[in-house]
């Protein structure tokens, strides 16, 4: 005798709202539930009052009043971030965010973006963003080992050999670091600033600034190259390219196969 036979009735038919919205390039899904409890979003005019809201398409949902339509194909932008700007939607504090720059840097027909992982107040360079919340999440992810290069311009004292130990990690205040790939572009001298290329691939908060605050020097200055396969390049500060398709295919295909 079943223990609970309208379970199957009672369980809800297709996936949360927040998943599907995500998955249509809204927002990420914590994003996403700051937005319904602001009553941000609607289903039928009416406000969504719980994340935990199961639906099996997203008509009749809305976004600041403006409808949402399906899944669009996967875009990929390459975002050449100023220092001043926090990787947010909004700031408690008031402070601009990326999305202050994107209004007018962003192509006309683009869709709604999120940023790939963040970039701090002070750090600029290549920011990655994209429609696409699976893409997001699987690029962020630490067991995928995505690498990310710096570029970080620090005060101080620092050896080749001192950066080549950090290949076997670091640990700093009870947190490990994982391999970082460590390069001192031009030394300077004693008591000058160092340019210092580093390649990290777990991407923890604040981690090419904490290292190197390791080994005693300052850094005043900090710009992220590469994220992947996609360089920075020449692309101007405040401006933002698409990735081309052929490209962003070539590295989903590598994504997958390397999760084999």
């Amino acid at each position: 005798m079943p223990t609970n036979p309208k379970q199957s009735e009672d369980r809800p038919e297709g996936d949360r709202i927040a998943k599907l919205l995500a998955r249509a390039g809204v927002a990420s899904r914590r994003e996403i539930e700051r937005m319904i409890a602001d009553g941000r979003i609607t289903l039928n005019d009416k406000p969504v009052e719980t994340p935990a809201t199961f639906l099996t398409t997203l008509e009749g949902v809305s976004v600041d009043g403006k409808p949402v339509a399906g899944p669009e194909p996967t875009q990929l932008y390459a975002f050449h971030k100023p220092t001043g700007l926090i990787t947010a939607e909004r700031d408690a504090s008031g402070r601009a965010t990326i999305y202050s720059a994107l209004v007018n840097a962003m192509p006309k027909d683009a869709p709604r973006v999120m940023p790939i992982g963040r970039l701090d107040l002070n750090t600029e360079g290549l920011l990655l963003l994209t429609n696409d919340g699976g893409l997001k999440r699987q690029m962020e992810l630490p067991a995928n080992g995505i690498p990310r290069t710096y570029r970080a311009r620090a005060f101080g004292d620092v050896t080749q050999e001192q950066l080549e130990a950090l290949i076997e990690g670091v640990e700093i205040d009870g947190v490990r670091y994982g391999s970082i790939d460590a390069n001192l572009e031009r030394a300077s001298g004693s008591g000058k600033n160092q340019w210092i290329e580093m390649t990290i691939t777990e991407g923890k908060n604040r981690e090419v600034r904490r290292v190197l605050e390791y080994l005693g020097l300052k850094v005043n200055r900090l710009i992220r190259t590469a994220y992947g396969p996609f360089r920075l390049g020449d692309l101007p500060r405040g401006r933002v390219a698409r990735i081309r398709k052929g490209d962003l295919d070539r590295f989903r295909s590598s994504l997958k196969r390397d999760r084999k």
